[in-house]
């Protein structure tokens, strides 16, 4: 059995962060494990070294076997994005922090950093930053190679988002530290070193919209307007859908994105997938998104066609199923997660008889909404209701979760 595993936080100043304790440890140890930058600060190191490339969990399988004294480098606080939190669910280690890279760089700007919304594009997807960051006040961002600040300015200016004002800190504790405030337009032209952290400060007011999104906001195809969710319809189904801020939301028949954009603001720290089989559609779906800044994969396709791509959703909203609804069902409900659910809006009875079928026999409970919404219209001086088209909201859960 593995014996304990020290994990040693260490700055860009190499040894010259370590307090003596570590380097004693370091020394004493018989494997000395972290990623190539960090083990080049240990050029005389007698035992083993491992750099770290490829899967975690090969690492954590290594080290649970080996029983030599084994430290395991990781840059600034190993618990702050790093090896740390998944390492010490694996195995028995100890935990000695250096300075993050995120403490630093607010030292860096003179500024408290408690209220801050911390998060990483460190070798991940940015699709999805723009509503986790929308309407914050401090952002701090750590970035790679790929998603540099070059690439964030780029990023948020194409969502409008240019209420911020950036500071970019450089090699922090290194001989070539820089760190300064850049205009979203500046970063774009510099240079930047691939080490850095990116902190966004709201200057300027921004734009909010409140569930339930007016109808008319949305670019729709036009002439025929119409082809969207309407705003009462789109927030009884978004209640139905009972989103969590970290939930997965597939949206098939997305059309404008209304429903999608909807789920994006509130599942912000989640995913949303949606389908289209109009392509013409997409380009107001796509024009949207922009303008709510929200985020998500939007797949051009007939469902169920395109839908093996998507991640397990917690919550499926069906606006449409072009006639193709046993296959869509047979789909969402084999992927759909254990305590999730099903939204499916009908216009028909046909369409609302067939879908509360075909739940059924796929063993879901089912509840149904009838929403019959009318809206006040002025003619003349009075006031009269029009009255929008009765949708079905069908709500479908599996038989598990009410037993």
């Amino acid at each position: 059995m593995a014996m304990n595993i020290k994990i040693i936080g260490i700055g860009d100043e190499g040894q010259a962060s370590l307090l003596s304790l570590y380097k004693k440890w370091i020394d004493e140890s018989e494997v000395l494990i972290g990623g190539e930058r960090q083990l080049s600060f240990f050029p005389d190191y007698s035992g083993e070294k491992i750099a770290i490339k490829g899967s975690l969990s090969s690492l954590a399988e290594r080290l649970q076997k080996d029983v030599r004294r084994a430290v395991v480098l990781a840059s600034g606080d190993p618990l702050f994005y790093g090896i740390g939190s998944y390492l010490s669910k694996k195995m028995q280690v100890e935990i000695y922090p250096y300075l993050s890279s995120i403490q630093l760089a607010f030292a860096r700007m003179k500024e408290s950093w408690q209220n801050a919304y911390f998060t990483s594009v460190h070798g991940r997807s940015m699709t999805g930053l723009a509503q986790r960051i929308d309407g914050r006040d401090l952002v701090a961002i750590l970035t790679d190679e790929k998603n540099s600040p070059l690439r964030i300015a780029q990023y948020l200016r194409s969502f409008q988002m240019n209420e911020y004002k950036a500071f970019v800190a450089e090699n922090l504790g290194g001989i070539n530290e820089r760190s300064g405030w850049y205009e979203l337009q500046e970063m774009e032209e510099i240079d930047f070193s691939p080490l850095n952290v990116v902190i966004l400060k709201r200057v300027k007011s921004s734009p909010e919209w409140a569930m339930g999104i007016a109808d008319d906001q949305f670019s729709q195809r036009k002439p025929d307007k119409g082809l969207i969710t309407k705003k009462e319809v789109r927030v009884l189904s978004l209640c139905e859908m009972n989103l969590k801020k970290d939930s997965i939301v597939w949206d098939i028949g997305t059309c404008t994105g209304s429903m999608a954009i909807e789920a994006a603001r509130i599942a912000r720290e989640g995913a949303v997938y949606a389908i289209e089989k109009n392509e013409h559609d997409l380009v107001n779906c796509y024009e949207n998104m922009k303008k709510f800044r929200t985020d998500f994969v939007v797949r051009h396709g007939l469902a169920p066609d395109g839908l093996e791509d998507f991640s397990d959703p917690d919550t499926v909203f069906i606006g449409g199923t072009a006639g193709g609804m046993d296959e869509i069902l047979d789909a969402c409900c084999s992927r759909l997660k254990p305590e999730g659910r099903i939204v499916l809006n009908a216009v028909t009875i046909e369409s609302l008889s067939k879908g509360t079928e075909a739940f059924k026999a796929r063993g879901f409970d089912v509840s149904i909404t009838l929403a019959q919404i009318s809206r006040s219209k002025p003619i003349l001086k009075l006031t009269r209701f029009d009255a929008l088209n009765p949708i079905y909201i069908i709500t479908a859960k599996r038989k598990e979760e009410n037993e």
